[in-house]
């Protein structure tokens, strides 16, 4: 279920140090690296002619290694150095290169630009004047090329130390880092190859990859694949999105506890009155959150869920209940099995504004809540109270839209009742919103996540 790792600048210098002590070369690494670089702009982009930029540190060395193996497939290459190199192995790949070298201000513009300046571990952002050479040759090339990271932004937090062009194309090395991934600097990467250099990465951070599901079998019941009970409010279309999504997503049997009857409910869906909810020991999951309300009976119907042995999937209202004074004491008694999933905004109210990058404040709210938090945005989040984490890939900007954080609630209820423990429960869940999402494509509402939920369900069944 885990996609790919990712790893820090600091644990990729581990990672590297650990492979040169086992008696790898650090220019054999960086020979790996340019090769592995070189194969992936061959493929993308074809025998364009190639300006490749190279800076002084082991990034440079690399892109004289990308230089050198693009001219020996007969692309017509120029390299641009913003500085000699530093370092042993970075010299003997510029003496592998062999060709001229000019400096940055002398370098004309070609269809393909190869940003190799700076990469991993960039600790403050680049001269205006050189950001700006860089800026003015990616808008006159056809395509932009990172390796590593585009030369500017930070490697572990997602920002920006300075301005960068758009990539078509991202080449890193062994493993994600996180700035891949987290906003704002992962909207400028494009698409994003990770290339195999022989470096052993271990890590407790990953993407979220597509789950596996398990498809129902010969001795199974509607119980057995999972019981979900959603909690109505004030607005109950909220909940019967979520309702819906729970039975689309697999749950053999989704009740809707509501005051009233609800409209556009699938009809296997049970509705039973708001005030029924017993403990029941056949609960995979309580969903409450989604069109709950702010009032007296949306409080007394928290405290309720709350108060149940169930495992808790908590939103939208009840993550803002939760957030008041009296909340914050409920949140910290929260059972482990409990899943948070709040927006920026109900973020901020349950945690505060506090510092540090979105994966770093996601880990410590965790930590807090004893829980598993789901961040949402751009760039979800997720984090266990153990230190696992993980960060989605590739969300539609379509799903800024109202009612998609309530199918997410159901999907996450869905797995959360199937059997999942929580943290894998909430992961399976952000990919199948992420996947229904592209194949409902542009426009899409709420409602076509659900109708594309058995498409995305069809790609994780074994």
């Amino acid at each position: 279920m885990n996609g790919r790792p990712i790893l820090t600048a600091e644990e990729m210098r581990a990672a590297e140090a650990a492979a040169i002590a086992a008696g790898t070369p650090v220019e054999a690494l960086m020979e790996r690296a340019g090769i592995a670089a070189a194969e992936a702009i061959w493929r993308h982009a074809g025998p364009l002619p190639a300006l490749v930029l190279c800076g002084p540190g082991n990034n440079g060395g690399d892109g004289y290694v990308v230089a050198r193996e693009l001219r020996e497939r007969g692309i017509e290459v120029r390299v641009a150095a913003l500085a000699d190199p530093r370092s042993e192995a970075a010299r003997a790949a510029r003496e592998s290169w062999g060709g001229p070298v000019v400096g940055i201000d002398e370098a004309a513009p070609v269809p393909l630009l190869v940003d190799a300046l700076f990469g991993t571990g960039l600790g403050r952002g680049l001269d205006a004047s050189l950001a700006g050479r860089l800026r003015d040759l990616a808008a006159a090339a056809r395509l932009a090329i990172a390796i590593d990271l585009p030369s500017g932004a930070a490697t572990d937090d997602g920002r920006l130390l300075s301005p960068v062009p758009d990539c078509g194309l991202t080449i890193t090395f062994q493993t994600l880092k996180p700035s891949h991934l987290l906003q704002p600097a992962a909207r400028h990467m494009g698409r994003i190859v990770v290339a195999d250099i022989g470096i052993a990465a271990q890590s407790r951070l990953h993407e979220i990859g597509r789950p596996r599901l398990r498809a129902p079998g010969p001795d199974d019941h509607k119980y057995r694949r999972g019981y979900v009970a959603v909690l109505a409010g004030e607005m109950p279309g909220a909940s019967a999105l979520t309702a819906a999504a729970a039975a689309r997503a697999g749950a053999g049997y989704v009740r809707l506890f509501a005051d009233l009857p609800v409209a556009g409910v699938p009809s296997a869906v049970v509705q039973a009155p708001g005030t029924e909810l017993s403990e029941d020991p056949r609960i995979g999951a309580l969903a409450i959150g989604p069109g709950l309300g702010g009032g007296s009976a949306a409080r007394a119907r928290l405290d309720t869920a709350v108060a149940a042995s169930s495992p808790l999937v908590l939103d939208a209202d009840a993550l803002n209940l939760l957030a008041g004074e009296s909340g914050r004491d409920r949140l910290r008694s929260l059972r482990d099995a409990a899943i948070l999933t709040p927006h920026a905004g109900e973020f901020a109210r349950l945690f505060g504004d506090g510092e540090g990058s979105k994966l770093e404040r996601t880990r410590e709210a965790a930590a807090r809540a004893g829980a598993v938090v789901v961040f949402k945005g751009a760039d979800t989040v997720a984090a266990g109270p153990d230190g696992r984490a993980a960060i989605a890939t590739g969300a539609s900007h379509w799903l800024a839209s109202a009612g998609t954080g309530d199918v997410l609630t159901g999907l996450i209820a869905a797995m959360r009742a199937g059997g999942m423990e929580a943290f894998a429960a909430a992961c399976a869940g952000v990919w199948l919103h992420g996947r229904a999402a592209a194949l409902a494509g542009p426009g899409l509402i709420a409602d076509d996540l659900v109708a594309r939920l058995p498409e995305a369900m069809r790609e994780c069944v074994d």
